[in-house]
């Protein structure tokens, strides 16, 4: 007599198994569907998976992380797939599951008496703003890419955008998180408690750990009042160290709360301007740098005038040599494309070498002039485009290749150039990795620039939380 021979579990082919979590249809191999998810939108970083699984709960995300820890199978979260880093993209061998989280969609509660909503980590962030507006209540997080981008990927990277001057990075956003943990539990950390000292705060952990610790489910995200009144303006000023001052000025008395704090120089005006975006030149002169102003206020009245007086302050201080007030929404839209359009702008003047650094608020100007000058010296002919968030110290360091120039070649002083302006990044006690995260971009500079206690502190964590390595693995550590 034969004896059967059953198969065990762990033994049994693992894409049956995940589809009867998800369902078949949403255990996806065809090769056209998975392209798009397994390319970063840059084209820097390209990987490859056995299939895109996508959840409807999470409980099947959990359910999806037991399966992948008893067969030891990686696991690359995704939201939107809008990250510049690399975070979300699998590595070439083949072995990874890439698990979207898009169908984790809705918007489970909305609280505007308390100022809190708590939505699931595939909501679009455009949606969550929408359903803020719906309670007449405000959620300040912006991005360019807010209208494709998920609230899940937001808070993996803790992303930043160009209100974290004055309401922080995402993290400073978030209430409460419920995670699924490489074991498949489930933490149910979805408080919306302002103060709650009991104990560790969990929820830290995962916000910017870029999907290595664990996959975050669902957020309650803080509401703030809708603002009454917005003044935009587009000022023309000399230098960083004049933007600076304009920026104190503003923040100490221009009838509101400076939003919006944007430096742009004066090539990434022209760059905007001869590559057929729809914008207009707001000033009639030329200046050295630009600053995209917003001050919002929660009254209704006086706020243009309290602005129009700052800037007269401004200009008799010699702190700005001209400026232009926006007087409709079409003109607002305008003065913020010459924002919004800059990095599509540099991307058709050639190959560019980005660099999102970040250095304390008042050491901008200096950093500025060494780096540039660095530039200058050891890579002549380049063309460096600073621009960002002044107001928070985060400035997307750019640098275009010379005009005519082998993009292939420039591309080569990459790590060169890198090292060149990280160096002067450590010296100014700044962060090489300051609004889209570390990813596998930047994962081999970390032991150079960031504390060995710190990667200690963190490689103990990944190990402890995830001790089979399963998430995301290749990504930041």
């Amino acid at each position: 007599m034969r004896r059967a021979v059953l198969a065990s579990p762990a033994s049994q082919p693992l894409l049956p198994r995940l589809a009867g979590i998800v369902g078949p249809r949403h255990v996806v191999t065809d090769p056209d569907i998975m392209a798009p998810h397994l390319r970063e939108w840059r084209n820097l970083y390209a990987g490859k998976a056995q299939a895109l699984v996508r959840p409807g709960s999470t409980a099947e995300v959990a359910a999806i992380l037991r399966l992948a820890q008893e067969t030891g199978t990686p696991v690359v979260p995704q939201g939107g797939n809008t990250g510049g880093v690399g975070g979300q993209v699998p590595d070439l061998s083949g072995r990874a599951i890439l698990l979207s989280l898009a169908r984790l969609d809705k918007v489970r509660d909305i609280q505007p008496l308390s100022n809190l909503m708590t939505v699931e980590a595939g909501v679009v962030l455009q949606a969550v703003q929408a359903a803020a507006e719906s309670v007449d209540r405000f959620f300040p997080m912006s991005l360019p890419s807010e209208g494709s981008c998920m609230i899940g990927g937001n808070l993996a990277t803790n992303a930043g955008g160009t209100g974290v001057i004055a309401y922080g990075n995402t993290r400073d956003l978030v209430l409460g998180l419920e995670a699924v943990l490489p074991d498949g539990r489930i933490w149910n950390g979805l408080s919306g408690l302002r103060k709650d000292n009991a104990g560790y705060e969990m929820k830290h952990l995962f916000i910017g750990s870029e999907g290595t610790l664990g996959v975050i489910t669902a957020a309650t995200l803080k509401l703030f009042p809708r603002p009454r009144s917005r003044v935009t303006g587009f000022i023309g000023l000399a230098s960083p160290e004049a933007a600076l001052r304009l920026l104190a000025r503003a923040q100490a008395g221009s009838g509101g709360t400076v939003t919006t704090f944007e430096l742009i120089p004066r090539i990434g005006i022209e760059m905007v301007l001869q590559n057929g975006a729809q914008a207009r030149d707001p000033l009639a002169g030329r200046h050295a740098w630009y600053v995209l102003l917003e001050v919002s206020s929660q009254q209704e009245d006086g706020l243009q005038d309290a602005v129009e007086a700052m800037l007269a302050g401004a200009f008799d201080a010699g702190e700005a040599e001209d400026a232009v007030l926006a007087s409709s929404l079409d003109q607002r839209l305008n003065l913020w494309k010459l924002r919004e359009d800059l990095p599509f702008a540099q991307a058709t003047e050639g190959a560019s070498i980005k660099h999102d650094i970040s250095v304390p608020i008042a050491s901008v100007p200096g950093f500025m002039a060494e780096a540039l000058a660095m530039l200058e010296s050891r890579f002549p002919g380049c063309r460096p485009c600073p621009f960002g968030h002044l107001g928070d110290g985060n400035l997307h360091f750019n640098v275009t290749q010379p005009k005519g120039a082998d993009p292939k070649a420039f591309l080569a002083l990459y790590e060169e150039m890198n090292m060149g302006v990280f160096d002067i990044v450590a010296r100014y006690g700044g962060s090489i990795a300051a609004e889209h995260g570390v990813g596998q971009h930047k994962r081999k500079l970390l032991p150079r620039y960031k504390d060995p206690v710190a990667l200690d502190l963190m490689r103990m964590l990944k190990h402890a939380i995830d001790p089979k390595g399963i998430m995301n693995p290749g990504k930041v550590l």
